[in-house]
């Protein structure tokens, strides 16, 4: 169905229309009447539908009449990450800009007194994250009471990052009296609950089963070593035998995203990374510098799994198999979005079988197995890395492996324990037990023997008898007691 079918303004149509959108997916064909009918809508839809498209381009006309008041936004879109609130901003400006609305983002890691003036100026359309949404309710900056349209979006990322209460906190500051938009990718029990307390009898639609891969996206499975380094060689083998528009790499852990972009950077891989800890300024950027194809391979966690609009990522690369099977629909639904096609692979350890087992019982189908590519020594390098930066590291790791070896060899000598010559005949006469012949005929006491040395006095005759000065304790100055003969 083509968008001029769903009673879409003229205004909207025509920047749909520039950004060279004609048909309308599933979602979207759905969805868009009854959001205009002032429905509440239960939304089910699997990622890269166009679920974004499906709330942002209705609410648009929605709110085409009216005034926005200082300190009171007349809708509210709740996002669980701050790249999906600036992902649907960017959707608001590129649809909406036929249109006078006025619209604030309000996300972590920016300035509370450059959010502060935006809703002093009085929006139609606030983007925000739970958190910070309760930062600016709590100080009095925000009202909610005039919010008559309410998107509450990836609601069951929201429930897997523990957002949910703050969700409710915040839905019992908007009026009993108003539409409610949700949408998510599951429905779980939870879910459904949520919904129930939040809609009034919603219109149901979905797109697609839930927790079913995208046909466009063909899956692959590769065994890979246990040993963190033999598997990032695993990669980095993978990646130079596979023609990479973009590609993205997801990890289990923050620390490994790290680590593993570390090690691309080195051999010369276009690689940057996107986690959770990183300061909001920094991931937008490198967010903006993957789009803009300055960066080739985004490694990341499942910060960037949720809603990002990536159109033409090729690849996407499970460094770590997830423990969520859910999280795996999500990874890989990144890649073969718009009708494009794409290609995931997955690298598992042995450790890995039971969440690959997970994996394909939720999906309901078997990831083709294949074999890791083989190192070669000529085999021809692809544009993932050049081949002059690929030769110097490898000529610059011979030689720092020789220093450390030759710096190690050195710290050894230094460290020897050095052997006391003037001991040497003592410990012979001990091995050879002539020591102890000669006590045993001379009833138990040796003639020739010498009172012990004090084994405190080498110690003693180099420290000084204050060396604390006139702060010296009393108890330091007494004597040291001799040992008896």
């Amino acid at each position: 169905m083509n968008f001029d079918e769903l009673g879409l303004s003229p205004e909207v149509l025509k920047a749909v229309s520039d950004s060279g959108y004609t048909t309308a997916t599933p979602i979207q064909e759905k969805a868009i009447p009854y959001v205009l009918m002032a429905r509440d809508v239960l939304g089910v839809a699997q990622t890269g539908t166009g679920k974004t498209a499906s709330f942002v381009l209705p609410m648009i006309d929605v709110l085409a009449q009216g005034r926005a008041r200082a300190r009171m936004p007349r809708s509210l879109i709740l996002e669980p990450t701050r790249e999906l609130a600036a992902q649907v901003a960017e959707n608001f400006i590129k649809y909406g800009k036929y249109n006078k609305l006025e619209m604030a983002l309000l996300i972590g890691g920016e300035r509370f007194d450059e959010q502060v003036k935006a809703l002093e100026k009085g929006v139609d359309v606030l983007i925000a994250t739970p958190g910070r949404l309760l930062d600016l309710i709590e100080r009095g900056n925000i009202l909610l009471a005039d919010t008559k349209l309410l998107v509450i979006d990836e609601a069951d990322r929201m429930l897997d990052m523990g957002f949910i209460p703050d969700v409710e906190r915040i839905v019992g500051y908007l009026p009993k009296m108003r539409q409610t938009l949700f949408f998510s990718a599951t429905m779980e029990k939870e879910i459904r609950r949520l919904a129930d307390a939040f809609l009034i009898n919603p219109k149901e639609i979905s797109a697609g089963p839930p927790s079913k891969t995208a046909d466009t996206v063909t899956q692959h499975l590769i065994k890979a070593p246990d040993e963190p380094k033999a598997k990032r060689a695993t990669l980095r083998e993978l990646l130079d035998h596979v023609e990479v528009t973009s590609a993205l790499v997801f990890c289990n852990r923050k620390r490994d995203v790290g680590v593993l972009h570390r090690s691309l950077e080195r051999r010369g891989y276009s690689a940057g990374a996107l986690h959770g800890d990183m300061a909001q300024p920094a991931r937008m950027a490198t967010l903006a510098a993957f789009k803009k194809g300055e960066i080739k391979i985004l490694v990341c966690s499942d910060v960037a799994a949720r809603g990002l609009d990536i159109p033409a990522v090729s690849h996407v690369f499970n460094f770590d198999v997830p423990s969520n099977a859910e999280d795996y629909v999500h990874r890989i639904g990144r890649t073969g979005r718009a009708g494009r096609s794409g290609i995931s692979y997955t690298l598992s350890t042995r450790a890995d079988r039971k969440y690959v087992a997970a994996i394909e019982q939720l999906i309901g189908r078997n990831i083709q197995a294949v074999n890791a590519p083989e190192p070669a020594a000529d085999a021809p390098e692809t544009n993932s890395q050049p081949a002059e930066k690929k030769a110097e590291a490898l000529k610059q790791e011979p030689k720092a492996q020789d220093e450390a070896q030759a710096k190690g060899e050195e710290r050894k000598k230094d460290t020897a324990p050095k052997k006391d010559t003037a001991q040497q005949p003592a410990q012979d006469s001990k091995r050879s037990g002539e020591g102890r012949r000669e006590k045993s005929r001379k009833g138990g006491k040796r003639e020739d023997s010498q009172p012990r040395p004090d084994r405190h006095d080498p110690f003693l005759s180099n420290v000084s008898s204050k060396p604390f000065g006139d702060d010296t304790p009393a108890f330091l100055l007494r004597p040291v007691p001799t040992p008896a003969n």
